[in-house]
C-alpha cells in the first residue's frame, strides 16, 4: 500500500518553473536543499529544468535570492577552470530516481553514479566511480547560481580528508546586502591532491584560495566502483557552526540510514492530512501540492539557535533562546513575501503545522528587535521590502486567532502597529530599502487612498492595489485589537478598513484607480496593470475580503454580484483560469486572484464556488507531467496550498483573522479526508475542550467528476446549512459530512443568513 510520500512526485512541472522551484535531496524546510542545477543562471529560468540533457552541478541552496556551493565529480582531464558549459555532463531520465529526500542519476561523461540525500543542515552525497587515476570533485566556488552571482568565496584544505570555507551571495535588488553561507565538508576517502583555478587559468596544487571568480577541486585514485561520499554542512554564522550542525545531525557514513530517516520525516509532515478515494493521478498531484507546501521557505539558525542578524551596518550573530532542554525554543526561516498567504499557507499551515507557524512569528519579532521592522520576505538575515503591504499582519493575527500563543503577541502587536504607521511597511513600496516614499500611506491615512505619481525608487508603487491590500490588512490588526481589548485601535483600524470604497467607481463598476489630484485615471481600461500589482482593476475589482457584503452592495445587490462574477469566470475559463503576465479576465496562476471563486458563499450561490473550484482544479491544477501541473508561479509554496485547499474543500477568504475564526467550504475531491491535528496547539483555541479529538475527517458521499455540488451537509451530526463552520469547531476535531450531487441544489447556503461574516453586514 502506497504511502503519503511514495505519492509524491517532485518533477512535476519542472519544465517550466524558477530557480527555488525543484528540491529533491532535503527535509521539509530544511536549511540544505541540495538538487542538480541544468541551467546555470538567473532567478527564473534556471536550476532543475527537465528538458536540458546535462547536469552542470549539484547545489547545496536552492532559496529566494540565494544559493551556494556548486559541486560536481568527474574522471579524466579536469576542464573546470573552463566553466559548467565545458565540464557539465550528459544524463538521462531513464537512469535517474527522484523522491522526497532523494535523489540518484548517472552522469554519463564521466561514468559516475551520483546519489544526494540530506538532513535539516547537512547534505550527503555518494559517488560511485570508475576506475581512474583522475576522479576528481569539483567546487566552482564563483560560479553564478539562480539568481546569485558570487563576490567573494573562500575554501581551504583543513586535513587529508576535510575542507571548510564560505561563499558571499553578493548584494541584489531585492537583498541588497551581501549574504555569506559557511560550509564544513568531510570526505570518507584521503585527498591526493588540493587544487585551484581562478579567472579561467588553473593553479596547481593549492593549500587555500579566495576571491570571486574562483574554484577548487580535489583529486583521488579510484578503483571500478569504488564509492566515494562527502557531507556538507552549511550554516550562515560560521565554519565553526556549520561543523557543530554536522557533528550533530550526521556523525556517521551510512548513507542509506540518512536516506531512509528522509523518507520517514516526509511521509510524517506529509500524513498530517490523509486522503481516501480518488484518482491515483489526484493522490499524485495532491501529496506533490502539500510537498510543495512544506518546502520551499528554509531554515537559517543552526542547530544550537545561532542565526545572522543582517538588519544593520555589520553582519551580528544571535541566539534563540533556549528550553529547559537546551534546545532552541523556535528556528529561524528565509521567506518570499507572504504576498497571497492569507488565502494559501497562512491557512493551510496552522492546520498541519502549526510548529512552523511558530518559528515564522517568533523570527519576525526577532527581526523586530533587530531592525525596529517586522518583515514581509525576510533573506538571508536581509530585510528585503519584496512586494507590498504588511503582509506579515494577517498571518500573525491569523495564528493568534487560532490559539497558536507561542509568541509574544504584545510586542507582535506594537511591531504590526508599527508597520500600519509612517516609517512602517506601509510606507515601503516593492524592494525600497533606503526610503520610506512608495508605500503612500500617508496619503492614505489623509485621502483615503494611496494615488498613482508617487515618486520612489521602488517597484509596484501601484496605488489602486496598495489601497485595497492596506483596507484588508488594517481590519486584519482590528480584529486583533479587539482581542485584546484595545478598543479606541479596533475603531481607528475599522474604519481604515472601509477605505476601499475610495476607489469604487460607479459609472464602470470597477476598482479604479486615482491621481495625484484625486481624480480617476481616465482613460481607463479594466485590462491595463497600471495601479494593480500584477494584475489589473478585473482581479482587484474584488479585493474587499474582510467586506464582501459592502462590495456586494457596491455593486447593486447578490443578483448583479452574482451575475458579474459568473461572466467573468465564463470569460477566464476560455483560458483555463490562466493568463500569461497576469492579464485576461482571472489567473489562478498568480496570488490576486487566488480567493475569488469562493466569493459566491457570500453571496446566496455557494453552488458557484462549488462548480468553479472543481472547473479551476481540473483545467489548470492537475497536470502531472514534468511540462504541467501549477500553471503559474509556484511561488514557495503558495500554489501548492492553494490547491491542497481547493481539493479538501475548505477555505478562508479573509485569511482567518476575525475574532472567530471560520473555513468556507467547497467539495472536495476525495472521499474522505483526515487532518490530523496538534493538541498542544489547538487545546489554545477558543472554545476548544482539552479533550478534543486528535483528526478532523471530511467525508463525502456520491463524489464523482460529475458530482460537484453539495446537496446537503452535517458537521458532528447536526445539520449544517451554512457553507462555512468555525475554526473550534474543527479545532476540538469532529466529522463534516457532505452530500454531493451533479445538479446543484440552489437552496442550501443561500438564505442572506447563510453568508459568512462581512464588516458589513446584510
Amino acid at each position: 500500500m502506497k504511502r503519503p510520500v511514495d505519492w509524491v512526485d517532485p518533477l512535476i512541472d519542472t519544465a517550466n518553473r524558477r530557480f527555488f522551484f525543484f528540491s529533491s535531496a532535503c527535509r521539509p524546510f530544511g536549511m540544505v536543499n541540495l538538487s542538480p542545477d541544468t541551467v546555470a543562471d538567473g532567478a527564473w529560468q534556471a536550476g532543475y529544468r527537465y528538458p536540458e540533457e546535462h547536469v552542470r552541478w549539484f547545489s547545496h541552496v536552492h532559496a529566494w535570492q540565494l544559493s551556494c556551493l556548486p559541486v560536481l565529480p568527474t574522471t579524466g582531464p579536469t576542464k573546470a577552470h573552463l566553466g559548467s558549459d565545458e565540464y557539465r555532463s550528459r544524463f538521462s531520465h531513464d537512469a535517474e530516481t527522484v523522491r522526497p529526500g532523494y535523489h540518484a542519476l548517472f552522469l554519463e561523461d564521466y561514468g559516475i553514479r551520483a546519489e544526494l540525500t540530506a538532513t535539516d543542515r547537512v547534505g550527503f552525497h555518494r559517488y560511485t566511480f570508475p576506475e581512474s587515476d583522475d576522479a576528481r570533485i569539483l567546487f566552482d566556488l564563483g560560479a553564478e547560481v539562480g539568481p546569485s552571482q558570487m563576490s567573494d568565496a573562500h575554501l581551504e584544505q583543513v586535513s587529508p580528508t576535510e575542507l571548510a570555507g564560505f561563499v558571499e551571495n553578493d548584494a541584489t535588488r531585492r537583498r541588497p546586502k551581501p549574504t555569506r553561507i559557511f560550509f564544513a565538508i568531510h570526505l570518507d576517502k584521503p585527498i591526493l591532491s588540493f587544487e585551484g583555478w581562478k579567472d579561467g587559468q588553473l593553479l596547481g596544487e593549492i593549500d587555500e584560495i579566495s576571491g570571486p571568480a574562483c574554484g577548487a577541486l580535489v583529486r583521488f585514485a579510484t578503483a571500478r566502483d569504488e564509492i566515494v561520499h562527502m557531507k556538507v554542512a552549511i550554516s550562515y554564522c560560521s565554519v565553526d557552526q556549520a561543523r557543530l550542525n554536522l557533528q550533530t545531525e550526521l556523525p556517521h557514513w551510512d548513507f542509506d540510514r540518512v536516506r531512509e530517516e528522509a523518507d520517514q520525516t516526509w511521509n510524517e509532515w506529509l500524513s498530517r492530512i490523509e486522503v481516501e478515494g480518488g484518482t491515483d493521478a489526484q493522490k499524485t498531484k495532491f501529496y506533490t501540492d502539500l510537498y510543495h507546501a512544506l518546502l520551499g521557505r528554509r531554515r537559517v539558525s543552526d542547530v544550537d539557535g545561532k542565526y545572522s542578524d543582517m538588519t544593520g551596518t555589520e553582519q551580528v550573530i544571535r541566539q534563540i533562546p533556549l528550553g529547559d532542554d537546551g534546545k532552541p525554543l523556535y528556528e529561524h526561516h528565509n521567506s518570499d513575501a507572504l504576498w497571497g498567504a492569507e488565502w494559501t499557507i497562512g491557512v493551510l499551515w496552522p492546520l498541519i503545522c502549526p510548529e512552523i507557524v511558530t518559528n515564522f512569528a517568533n523570527t519576525f519579532l526577532d527581526y523586530y528587535d533587530n531592525g525596529g521592522l517586522i518583515p514581509r520576505g525576510p533573506s538571508g538575515g536581509n530585510y528585503t521590502f519584496v512586494m507590498t503591504a504588511p503582509t506579515s499582519t494577517p498571518f500573525l493575527v491569523a495564528a493568534y486567532q487560532k490559539g497558536i500563543h507561542t509568541f509574544d503577541i504584545d510586542k507582535a502587536y506594537e511591531g504590526m502597529v508599527r508597520n500600519h504607521r509612517p516609517g512602517g511597511l506601509m510606507s515601503k513600496a516593492g524592494y525600497e530599502h533606503h526610503t520610506c516614499a512608495g508605500g503612500g500611506v500617508e496619503y492614505y491615512i489623509e485621502r483615503g487612498y494611496v494615488p498613482l505619481g508617487i515618486q520612489a525608487e521602488a517597484f509596484h508603487t501601484s496605488g489602486a492595489a496598495q489601497t485595497l491590500e492596506y483596507a484588508y490588512c488594517d481590519w486584519c490588526l482590528a480584529q486583533l485589537a479587539a482581542a485584546l481589548g484595545k478598543k479606541a485601535d479596533c475603531a481607528r483600524f475599522t474604519a481604515r478598513a472601509r477605505n476601499y470604497r475610495s476607489l469604487y467607481d460607479s459609472e464602470t463598476g470597477f476598482m479604479r484607480p486615482r491621481n495625484m489630484d484625486g481624480a480617476f485615471v481616465d482613460p481607463f481600461d479594466p485590462l491595463s496593470r497600471d495601479g494593480w500589482v500584477e494584475g489589473n482593476a478585473y482581479h482587484y475589482n474584488w479585493h474587499v475580503p474582510h467586506d464582501v457584503q459592502g462590495l456586494i452592495d457596491l455593486m447593486g445587490g447578490r443578483k448583479s454580484f452574482v451575475n458579474r462574477l459568473d461572466e467573468q469566470f465564463q470569460k477566464a475559463e476560455e483560458h483555463d483560469f490562466v493568463e500569461d503576465q497576469h492579464q485576461g479576465f482571472l489567473d489562478y496562476g498568480n496570488q490576486p486572484s487566488t480567493y475569488i471563486a469562493h466569493l459566491f458563499n457570500y453571496a446566496g450561490a455557494p453552488w458557484l464556488t462549488q462548480k468553479w473550484v472543481r472547473r479551476i482544479v481540473e483545467k489548470s491544477k492537475s497536470g502531472t507531467t514534468p511540462y504541467d501541473g501549477y500553471r503559474g508561479d509556484e511561488d514557495q509554496g503558495l500554489m501548492g496550498a492553494l490547491n491542497v485547499l481547493m481539493s479538501i474543500g475548505l477555505f478562508s477568504i479573509k485569511g482567518g483573522c476575525d475574532r472567530k475564526p471560520y473555513y468556507e467550504i467547497t467539495s472536495p475531491i476525495f472521499d474522505r479526508v483526515t487532518i490530523h491535528l496538534n493538541r498542544q496547539f489547538y487545546d489554545a483555541a477558543e472554545g476548544c475542550p482539552e479533550d478534543g479529538a486528535d483528526a478532523f475527517v471530511i467525508e463525502t458521499e456520491n463524489n464523482a467528476p460529475e458530482n460537484a455540488y453539495i446537496q446537503s451537509a452535517t458537521l458532528d451530526g447536526q445539520s449544517l446549512e451554512k457553507p462555512w463552520f468555525f475554526h473550534g469547531d474543527l479545532s476540538r476535531g469532529g466529522i463534516l459530512k457532505i452530500v454531493l450531487g451533479s445538479e446543484p441544489n440552489l437552496a442550501w447556503g443561500s438564505r442572506p443568513k447563510d453568508a459568512p461574516p462581512s464588516l458589513t453586514q446584510s
